[in-house]
């Protein structure tokens, strides 16, 4: 049996991580997924909308400076939502008035990234992991690092947030299953 590579765990984990975004969406109502569970919280969209615009941020644009799945599709002219923001230091007034589409279509491009990194991740060699990148506002750090500490953790991170936000609604947890 061949050894799994870094690059195979990372696809293995953020495929993971972009499936569960999806699942916190879709038995959701549209008005359910604009939940803010506290004043100082962001809507149940914005997290699932945040973690996979990182995902498609870092892994194309950073990493490689190709078009992010979200400017590839034209997601932000369709949903009238901001062209390269992400999420990361916005203010949060801002990230609190955001409006996104149906759960469906949001879920729908969170797929889409899903498709185009993981081909990424499961190629990625050794030696483009161990590179080091520079990638504000976390500094300079190897790809591989990255991935571990920007997409994995922090983004099971936003997962954490939604699920409680989920419970508050009355609804199950819905990560893992």
């Amino acid at each position: 049996m061949a050894e799994t590579t870094t690059g195979e765990h990372l696809a293995l984990l953020v495929g993971r991580l972009l499936d569960n975004c999806s699942k916190c969406l879709v038995d959701l109502t549209h008005e359910q997924i604009h939940f803010r569970a506290g004043s100082t919280s962001n809507s149940i969209a914005f997290e699932m909308w945040h973690v996979a615009r990182t995902v498609d941020n870092v892994l194309f644009f950073a990493f490689d400076r190709d078009r992010p799945v979200w400017l590839r599709d034209g997601y932000e002219e369709r949903w009238g939502l901001p062209k390269t923001a992400q999420g990361t230091g916005m203010p949060p007034e801002e990230a609190y008035a955001m409006r996104f589409p149906e759960p469906e279509a949001l879920a729908g491009y969170i797929e889409a990234v899903k498709v185009g990194v993981l081909p990424r991740l499961e190629a990625a060699t050794q030696e483009y992991l161990d590179t080091i990148a520079p990638i504000r506002p976390w500094g300079e750090r190897s790809r591989a690092e990255h991935l571990w500490q920007v997409l994995v953790a922090h983004g099971n991170g936003h997962l954490g947030s939604v699920t409680m936000a989920r419970a508050v609604l009355g609804h199950r947890d819905v990560i893992g299953l």
